[in-house]
């Protein structure tokens, strides 16, 4: 199954900031940084990455819903989608 780029810039995007505030959290680190904001950043980082696997697997979803020709079925997807949990 190919996912729509188009469909998916806000996931990309997301994804981005995600890796700048990931090189932050490493930044702080190297430095010595208060551990109060590095967890804070590190939980924003996570919580940015859930985001944008569950809009991908939704996506996947939305097409396998419209689409007859796609090759993933049932099973394939629920272990897709539980591997983000």
């Amino acid at each position: 199954m190919q996912l729509d780029p188009t469909e998916l810039t806000p996931v990309v995007n997301r994804l981005k900031r995600a890796q700048g505030q990931l090189a932050a959290v490493t930044r702080m680190l190297e430095e010595g940084g208060d551990c109060r904001a590095i967890v804070t950043q590190l939980a924003a980082v996570s919580k940015a990455l859930d985001k944008a696997g569950f809009a991908i697997i939704a996506s996947g979803l939305e097409q396998c819903l419209v689409r007859e020709d796609t090759t993933m079925d049932r099973k394939e997807l629920e272990k897709l989608f539980l591997s983000l949990a």
